[in-house]
């Protein structure tokens, strides 16, 4: 992965509450979950409640980490869930064991 897109992951994830929501959604994944499954990912009100701030907030957030490549979000019916990219964690877990 060159340096710029490793350089935007960083930012995005400087934010504590998009780290917060990327751990989140690794956690209720366990890194396995892409959609597959019906159940795969989190949807964004769940998000929401989950780190008590308003769906324009969380929305934002949700927006910097999908640019960032670090979430994957799909629309299902009225809902939308996002779940972890792990091709992306892989590149940062690569990176930092150098």
């Amino acid at each position: 992965m060159n340096v710029n897109k490793l350089a935007t992951i960083f930012k995005a994830l400087s934010d504590p509450n998009r780290l917060a929501i990327l751990q989140m959604l690794r956690d209720e994944c366990g890194g396995e979950c892409r959609f597959e499954a019906a159940e795969g990912g989190k949807t964004v009100s769940a998000i929401a409640d989950c780190c008590q701030v308003g769906l324009s907030t969380v929305s934002h957030h949700l927006k910097e980490l999908r640019q960032a490549g670090l979430i994957d979000c799909e629309k299902r019916g009225q809902w939308v869930w996002c779940s972890p990219n792990p091709q992306a964690l892989a590149a940062v877990e690569e990176f930092l064991k150098g």
